[in-house]
């Protein structure tokens, strides 16, 4: 995928994902994981589909370990989308042998709309890059509080 060819190879990046049934929106942690970047935006078909491109994104950069965003309800319940994201990670989790760790997503999206408003982006450009969006968000949360747990060590 001529996406992602110019992106270094680093062991020990994480990525982000904000799952989908359509669109999976992926972001890559900098090799000393403090920062998030967003990478594209995948087209998928079907679940099968969207473990085949995320494995191999995964393993072309050499990644470490997956943090999926897990869409709760508000009141904390799962839902099918939540069970979807498990079904998903636990995918991933057999075909690639890195740890998938979860984190809650709830409220992401919303945050990611915010970003991309207050950026000036028409509506067609936000629908373009809310998933990336939102996958940067969850990863740059889930390092942010891996950083805050290190600290406090």
């Amino acid at each position: 995928m001529e996406l992602h060819e110019g992106i270094r190879s680093e062991v020990g990046r994480i990525l982000g994902i904000d799952p989908g049934e359509k669109r999976i929106g992926l972001a890559l942690s900098d090799p000393l994981g403090i920062t998030a970047q967003g990478l594209e935006t995948l087209q998928v078909t079907s679940p099968g589909d969207a473990v085949q491109q995320i494995s191999e994104i995964a393993r072309q950069v050499e990644v470490s370990k997956i943090i999926i965003g897990l869409p709760l309800n508000m009141d904390g319940s799962k839902g099918e989308q939540a069970r979807r994201a498990q079904r998903l990670g636990a995918r991933l989790e057999a075909a690639l042998h890195l740890p998938v760790l979860f984190r809650d997503e709830r409220l992401t999206s919303r945050q990611a709309e915010q970003v991309l408003i207050e950026a000036n982006l028409s509506r067609r450009r936000r629908r373009e890059k809310i998933d990336r969006m939102a996958a940067q968000l969850i990863l740059q949360n889930y390092l942010d509080a891996s950083e805050s747990t290190k600290n406090n060590i």
